[in-house]
């Protein structure tokens, strides 16, 4: 075969091995009828939190409906998440990644990150249309002006308390694209999923499940909902024939244990992130405050009770599978890290309430 018969536009070419289509049916680019070309190199760059990466997917969703053949990479600091049989190319940030990346050629490539580096890839990467956030002059700039209404809301809080969009429509319109409800995408374990399904049911004997996310991360504990708001609610569900159970990461545990005591409830003890997914996917409501928790549950298509203080709401969109609830008096610290009062707003939001939003799923 010549070489100059190889197809490197191809979706399937894998650089320096072997393909898909000759491995499973021994065919090379001369006789080949699995062929596609590339439609578009599409480049997202989301490193950031977690759950960030998480709700980001929907554009994958949206620019697969776009361009069926796009070859889709993505740079992050958290590759786990992303489910490899939606994205050709996964890249985690690091020196050879950058290296690969800055001597490429894309059509589209997306910054939503406004930390220093990822702008200044954006501004280095070799690109047709650029979408999002970019170095300019020494400083963060919008790539295009429909980035200029994110950047303004992160530099001012009382623009960002007044803003009505969630994250959803305003990722989209940065990428001057149209959000329809398109979907959150996920690297789970089905296997694991089915197994904690059956562990799940077999401890709940029928009951619904509900999954109590007692943690928040360390970035904002102000968040927080106090541990004996958890043991109320958990001891009402119980009454009330639901069967819950005490979900957190380790900086939980302690807690978590101590609200399973006071209650006889489940705690079944923190694993890996990948086992942690399946366990939500067992679950048929999620309670959870502002974290990584609500884009799980969000991308598994759960009903949830979402709390929230410190954050305007309008940035959240659950998809019409759940309801946000606020303390009663409001919160004095917008993305504070210290509360303001003298005792947290996080009181004022009742467990009576929480249980009956949960009544209402």
């Amino acid at each position: 075969m010549d070489i100059k018969n190889v197809k490197y536009d191809c979706r399937h070419f894998k650089v320096a091995i072997p393909c898909k289509p000759n491995k499973e049916h021994n065919v090379d680019c001369e006789n080949c009828k699995f062929y596609v070309k590339i439609e578009k190199r599409i480049l997202i760059i989301k490193l950031g939190a977690m759950g960030d990466v998480i709700r980001t997917t929907p554009l994958v969703v949206k620019y697969r409906e776009l361009f069926p053949n796009a070859q889709i990479s993505w740079l992050t600091l958290s590759p786990d998440v992303l489910p490899k049989e939606d994205i050709d190319k996964i890249y985690k940030w690091n020196e050879t990644s950058l290296y690969i990346l800055r001597n490429q050629k894309f059509d589209i490539a997306i910054n939503l990150d406004k930390e220093e580096e990822a702008c200044m890839l954006l501004a280095e990467v070799d690109s047709t249309e650029k979408y999002g956030f970019i170095w300019n002059e020494n400083h963060i700039d919008a790539a295009t002006p429909a980035a200029q209404h994110k950047l303004i809301t992160g530099y001012y809080d009382h623009h960002s308390e007044k803003n009505t969009k969630h994250y959803m429509d305003e990722i989209f319109e940065i990428c001057h694209l149209q959000f329809n409800d398109e979907p959150y995408l996920l690297n789970y374990n089905k296997d694991l999923a089915a197994k904690w399904s059956n562990i799940m049911k077999y401890r709940g004997q029928g009951k619904k499940i509900v999954g109590l996310n007692t943690g928040c991360g360390n970035r904002w504990l102000t968040r927080l909902w106090p541990e004996e708001m958890w043991v109320k609610l958990t001891k009402d569900l119980l009454k009330a024939g639901y069967f819950p159970v005490i979900l957190g990461g380790p900086q939980e545990e302690e807690k978590n244990s101590i609200i399973a005591k006071k209650t006889s409830s489940w705690y079944p003890g923190t694993y890996s992130l990948e086992e942690f997914f399946a366990i939500a996917s067992a679950c048929d409501i999620v309670v959870t405050q502002v974290s990584m928790m609500m884009h799980i549950a969000t991308a598994l298509q759960k009903k949830m009770v979402l709390m929230n203080n410190i954050f305007n709401k309008h940035e959240f969109y659950l998809y019409n599978r759940g309801v946000i609830v606020e303390p009663e008096t409001g919160c004095d610290c917008f993305y504070g890290n210290s509360c303001k009062r003298d005792k947290s707003c996080m009181y004022d939001l009742k467990p009576e309430t929480v249980f009956k939003e949960i009544e209402k799923l």
